[in-house]
C-alpha cells in the first residue's frame, strides 16, 4: 500500500489534482482482501465471501468517486485545494499519501482475520454482519444515485438536494457508509481477535464527524448555497435518516 499510494502521489502532482487519492483509498481494499483470501489458510468459502463482499464495496465506491473526479478535472476537489494551502510543498503530501496507505492497511483487519479464521463453518454473526454491509452499500449507492441525478439537471444548479434520502438526512452517504463499517465488524467478530475492528467503524464515524467528512461538506455548501442550505440544517438530520423538522 505505501508503494501504491507512492506512485497515486506521483500522478497526482503530475496532472495537479490530489482528488485521485480518495479513488486509491477506495481501491485499496479491492486489492487486499483478495489477496489474503489467496494468501489465507481459513475456510475457502469465508476467505471469499468476505473478499467478495469488499470488492464489491471498494469498486462500487471507487468507480463512483474515480468518475466524480475526472468529470471535474482539472479542478480540484475543495478539501484538498483548502490543503494546498496548508501543505504548499508536494512532499508534505506524499506524507498525507502515505498515512492514507497506513489507514487502508487498518481498515482491511476484518478481512485479515476472517482469510485466518480455521473455524469449519460460519458463524451466524458472520453471515448478518456481511448482509448488514451489502444493505449499506446499496443504500449509499441508491444515496449517490440521488445526488448525481439532482446534479446533472442544470434547473438545480445552486439549489439544495432534498429529494429521497436526502430529505431524511443531509448526508446519507455518509449514514450508510459508516454502516458499512459497523457490518465488517460485526462479521469479523466470528473470528479470534475480531473485536480488535471495532477501530475500523470508530475511525470512519471520526473521519466523517471531525475530519473531511461532513465538517468540510457543509462548510463548502454554505459557501455556495448560502441561506439556502442553513434552512436545510434547521429542518434536515445532519447524520441518520430522520423525520423533517417543522421549519
Amino acid at each position: 500500500m505505501l508503494v501504491v499510494f507512492a506512485l497515486v502521489w506521483v500522478v497526482c502532482v503530475r496532472v495537479r489534482n490530489y482528488g485521485f487519492l480518495d479513488v486509491i483509498w477506495s481501491y485499496g481494499l479491492a486489492l487486499l482482501a483478495p489477496l489474503y483470501a489467496w494468501q489465507g489458510t481459513g475456510l475457502p468459502l469465508r476467505k471469499w465471501l468476505f473478499a467478495l463482499v469488499a470488492l464489491i464495496w471498494s469498486l462500487r465506491l471507487g468507480t463512483y468517486i474515480f468518475r466524480r473526479v475526472l468529470r471535474h478535472h482539472p479542478q480540484e476537489d475543495a478539501r484538498y485545494h483548502s490543503f494546498r494551502v496548508r501543505w504548499p510543498n508536494p512532499w508534505m503530501f506524499l506524507g498525507f499519501f502515505e498515512l492514507q496507505a497506513l489507514i487502508v492497511a487498518v481498515f482491511s483487519l476484518p478481512f485479515l482475520l476472517a482469510c485466518y479464521n480455521s473455524a469449519p463453518a460460519l458463524h451466524p454473526v458472520e453471515i448478518a454482519g456481511l448482509a448488514l454491509s451489502l444493505l449499506a452499500v446499496a443504500g449509499e449507492a441508491l444515496a449517490d444515485w440521488q445526488m448525481s441525478r439532482f446534479k446533472s439537471n442544470p434547473a438545480h444548479r445552486g439549489q439544495v438536494c432534498e429529494v429521497g434520502l436526502w430529505r431524511y438526512s443531509r448526508h446519507p452517504n455518509y449514514f450508510f457508509e459508516s454502516l458499512v463499517w459497523w457490518g465488517f465488524f460485526l462479521a469479523a467478530l466470528g473470528s479470534p481477535l475480531g473485536w480488535l475492528t471495532l477501530i475500523c467503524p470508530l475511525l470512519m464515524l471520526y473521519f466523517l464527524f471531525q475530519v473531511t467528512g461532513i465538517p468540510l461538506t457543509e462548510e463548502f455548501a454554505l459557501k455556495t448555497k448560502g441561506d439556502a442550505y442553513r434552512a436545510y440544517q434547521r429542518t434536515t438530520s445532519a447524520f441518520l435518516p430522520l423525520p423533517r423538522k417543522q421549519p
